[in-house]
């Protein structure tokens, strides 16, 4: 079991896992997963860590479209986004790209969640790890992250 999964458990909250076999030239993690479990794709969102005037931050984001990263930025006050160097988004989650969660990070960051997700009963994030993803209420989501909605 990954970190992700664990938290969930121990929170004792309503959560499915899904697998599926990851196939190591996608660079896609969560196309690859709506394609591979037959999901649609604004259903399924991607873990980003975003780079924000210095400090990070994760944005979730359905697989279906870019973030904007000038509008996340905005989204917390901020003036100017990156997405964060690959080195630095494992070191504080603890994940491999393509296989970062939004739950249980090894240090805490500020999750942003966009207000598209509010519109579906479950979405579908990364479990920790390349090929497993969650089904989770968005609102449970928000509420083990800590996190905020808004529209990037």
């Amino acid at each position: 079991m990954t970190p992700a999964i664990n938290l969930l458990k121990k929170q004792k909250v309503k959560f499915e896992v899904l697998k599926f076999k990851h196939d190591p030239s996608s660079a896609n993690y969560a196309q690859e997963a709506a394609a591979k479990l037959n999901l649609a794709e604004q259903q399924v969102f991607k873990t980003l860590v975003i780079d924000v005037d210095g400090k990070l931050y994760i944005g979730i984001t359905p697989a279906s479209q870019q973030v904007d990263l000038k509008s996340f930025a905005k989204s917390i006050s901020g003036k100017k986004a990156q997405l964060a160097d690959k080195n630095r988004a494992q070191t504080a989650t603890g994940y491999l790209l393509g296989g970062i969660s939004p739950f249980a990070h090894k240090k805490p960051i500020p999750v942003v969640l966009h207000e598209t997700a509010k519109q579906f009963q479950n979405i579908y994030v990364s479990g920790g790890r390349r090929g497993l993803e969650i089904s989770i209420c968005p609102s449970t989501l928000a509420a083990i992250t800590k996190a905020t909605f808004a529209d990037f």
